[in-house]
Order: structure tokens, then C-alpha cells, then sequence
């Protein structure tokens, strides 16, 4: 039977985010053992909402706006990640082995209408794209071997890049 597997750039880029969790702290690491470490029964899964209810949803977050200067801004972040945006940006010459591409500016773009409604808002504003550029660039941006070298994160280059494009 042949394989479905898609190619390994493919699976990569078929993730709109990256979040990083962390552990939970001691109160709530034992709040999660005495909840799971048992031999009884799960608690029965109850019904939240429906198909139907997800997909007027989405509907509604396709109505968002963005203006067109929120739209370059997101262009224009996504560019600053590749490496020629060393030259451009001050702190960030030569720590980038390749860049996000033009579906990172899609998933922010589809991940900052989702966030503008979720907070009640029928428009996007470049403090929505500033809080989630982070979770969506940082598994798209490629450091160099001189930034692995000296211990540098992905997020420090792309906060690096928020603090350093013009904000419309």
C-alpha cells in the first residue's frame, strides 16, 4: 500500500502555529495526578457546540477587517525574517539561514482575524499581529550556525523584528 505521508517540508508547513506550553507548576502537576492516575472511569465527554455553530463561526472570522496597512505590516514582518533582512535590521546580520515564506503572512493573516474575534472585535489591529507573529514565525525562521553558536533563539530574532518595523 503506498504511503501518505506527505514530504517533510510539506509537514512542516502545514502547521499554522508553534506554541511552547512549558511544564505545568507543582499545584497543578498534582491537580493533573489525582484527576488522571486512576483506574476509574474518564468523566463522560459532554457536548459543547456543534458542527454547525463552528462553521458560522468561521464565516463570521472571514468577515473581519484588516486594513491595508495592517496588511503590508504583515507582509513586511514576514519579509524582515529572511536573510537579506540582516542588512535592513540592526542586531540581526547574519543570524538568519532562511526566512518564513508567503504562507507564514497567510497564517497570520487567517490567525489574526480568528484572534480579533475571539477578543470581540469585528477588525484587526497591529497589536493582534504583534501578539501572534511569535507563535506563528518562530518554526519558520531558520537560524545560522553563528546564532546556534551563540545561544540564540528564534524568538529573540523575531522580537528583534517587531521592535524594529514601523507599525502602522
Amino acid at each position: 500500500m503506498p504511503s501518505l505521508r506527505l514530504p517533510a517540508e510539506a509537514q512542516i508547513d502545514r502547521f499554522m502555529l508553534k506554541v511552547r506550553i512549558g511544564y505545568p507548576s507543582r499545584e497543578k502537576g498534582r491537580r493533573i495526578l489525582n484527576r488522571m492516575a486512576s483506574s476509574q472511569p474518564l468523566p463522560e465527554v459532554r457536548v459543547v457546540t456543534h458542527p454547525q455553530d463552528i462553521a458560522e463561526a468561521r464565516g463570521l472570522v472571514s468577515e473581519v477587517f484588516v486594513d491595508e496597512k495592517v496588511r503590508d505590516y504583515i507582509v513586511e514582518l514576514v519579509q524582515a525574517t529572511r536573510p537579506e533582512a540582516g542588512d535592513r535590521i540592526p542586531g540581526i546580520e547574519g543570524m538568519i539561514e532562511h526566512g518564513a515564506g508567503p504562507r507564514a503572512s497567510i497564517w497570520l493573516m487567517l490567525g489574526v482575524e480568528a484572534h480579533a474575534f475571539l477578543q470581540g472585535r469585528g477588525y484587526v489591529t497591529p497589536q493582534d499581529v504583534k501578539t501572534l507573529a511569535p507563535d506563528i514565525l518562530r518554526h519558520r525562521v531558520g537560524l545560522s550556525y553563528e546564532a546556534e553558536a551563540e545561544g540564540i533563539a528564534p524568538e529573540a530574532i523575531i522580537q528583534r523584528i517587531l521592535d524594529t518595523v514601523l507599525v502602522p
